[in-house]
């Protein structure tokens, strides 16, 4: 499983390479990116696997928040891991959405620095890990 995460981060890192983000005036604005949330990758979910609807924001410099994008900022994964790497300085990290209890929202706010990010957010179990490029 370790293996394919790091192929898939690899991965994502290319095509976040290749692919340029404009920066956003809004600084609140909620960018969704795509996570297939069964295994034959119904972005409407199934009976045992509800539809997942992560986004990012990007709160200033150097800082994003992965959070959910539906109604009340709700629909991320609850305790979903979330790697980065900045392209620009080549800083990388990983951190864990928050367990979304108690009228808290799963999100997770990363200091990646400046430059352009890569995010991928995985699952585990039949989900197939999301990526999502921002100027951070």
């Amino acid at each position: 499983m370790n293996r394919i995460s790091r192929g898939l981060t690899i991965g994502a890192i290319v095509i976040g390479a290749v692919t340029v983000t404009a920066p956003y005036a809004d600084a609140a604005t909620v960018r969704p990116f795509q996570i297939q949330p069964a295994a034959f990758g119904n972005p409407n979910g199934s009976l045992d696997v509800p539809a997942v609807r992560c986004g990012v924001v990007r709160d200033g410099a150097g800082v994003v928040t992965v959070t959910g994008t539906m109604r009340d900022r709700w629909g991320c994964i609850p305790s979903a891991t979330v790697s980065w790497i900045n392209l620009s300085t080549g800083r990388t990290g990983h951190a864990r959405l928050s367990g979304g209890l108690n009228g808290h929202v799963p999100q997770v706010r990363l200091s990646t620095g400046r430059g352009q990010v890569v995010l991928t957010l995985a699952a585990g179990g039949i989900m197939t890990p999301g990526f999502a490029t921002i100027a951070a």
